[in-house]
């Protein structure tokens, strides 16, 4: 039996505009998801997949013949079909991955619940490349694709900046020296660093499940199809990605927050969160990942957490609750 395990993923700067080069302030989560592989005797992938709650969410079992991923159920299924899906473009990537005699049989199991949007495809996508042992990244390219940082979030377990590599690279501002830990990877697609960043105020940082999931392939199509000249807005975010992990107070981060939604709202022509849902709210609100859904990360204290469940919000999560730090 062989085990493997990638964590979650809350992107906190640089939504949308990480695809063009931004840079961006990611952290992975204590939630996360696993994959346990065990040889059987068949000619057989056996697949399930379990909630957080222990409960099976989706079962298939599929032919491997003559080196080939063959599905065995009638009716068309979607899951199974994005399941084929990567493990055929793992397979192109290594061709020796599934090629034996023998059969498997593979049991996933999240930490969190799918639709709290913390990288049920990623984690996914991350364990797949270590059982197939080929880059997640590509394998990430040949199925979901996306900016990959949810990639470098699953690999590490501390908070990162992460940056692709483009035009508008050079005229990005250097990190502070002093957030700046270690360069973790730095090719010729992108660049991700070990940061410091553990607010002293971290206790006055909430997460709020807004329960409504949103399909980033969906967001980031609208994205592409309002964003003109980004050079700008590029430069301003990745300034507030290195303010952010530079400055220690509450004030200072509250203020990077609203910036951040301003320059985001302009580009996506939708209104902040905060204007739409919370105008009465006596702190800083910004909006994680996609627009409109997921979660979104919100400043406050105990009187925040009731305004929020008075509301109707019930998933509110403390910062260093959520926050995979180690």
């Amino acid at each position: 039996m062989i085990k493997y395990y990638s964590n979650g993923k809350l992107l906190l700067t640089g939504e949308y505009l990480v695809l063009d080069g931004a840079l961006s302030l990611a952290i992975p989560t204590q939630f996360g998801q696993s994959l346990t592989v065990e040889s059987i005797d068949e000619q057989k992938l056996i697949w399930k997949s379990i909630n957080e709650i222990g409960n099976v969410w989706f079962e298939d079992a599929f032919l491997l013949q003559n080196n080939e991923i063959l599905n065995q159920v009638q009716d068309d299924n979607d899951i199974s079909n994005r399941l084929i899906e990567i493990l055929k473009a793992a397979k192109r990537l290594n061709p020796n991955f599934l090629n034996s005699k023998t059969g498997y049989k593979v049991t996933t199991k999240l930490d969190f619940p799918q639709f709290w949007g913390l990288g049920t495809s990623s984690t996914l996508i991350q364990n797949i490349a270590k059982w197939a042992n080929v880059d997640a990244y590509q394998l990430l390219e040949h199925t979901f694709g996306g900016s990959g940082y949810d990639i470098a979030c699953a690999q590490h377990d501390f908070p990162i900046t992460y940056q692709l590599k483009n035009e508008f690279t050079n005229e990005i501002p250097k990190h502070n020296s002093t957030a700046l830990s270690a360069i973790v990877q730095d090719d010729k697609k992108r660049k991700i660093c070990k940061v410091n960043f553990n607010p002293t105020f971290k206790k006055h940082l909430y997460f709020v499940h807004l329960n409504r999931k949103q399909n980033s392939s969906d967001a980031i199509a609208r994205y592409n199809s309002n964003k003109n000249n980004l050079s700008v807005a590029i430069s301003e975010i990745s300034d507030i990605s290195s303010e952010m992990i530079s400055r220690n107070s509450l004030e200072n981060f509250q203020s990077l927050l609203i910036s951040h939604e301003a320059i985001i709202s302009k580009i996506i022509k939708q209104e902040p969160v905060k204007n739409l849902l919370f105008p009465d709210f006596n702190g800083a609100i910004k909006s994680l990942g996609a627009w409109g859904g997921d979660y979104i990360l919100v400043t406050g204290n105990e009187e925040s957490v009731n305004y929020f469940r008075e509301k109707g919000f019930h998933t509110i999560i403390p910062y260093s609750e959520m926050v995979l730090t180690r």
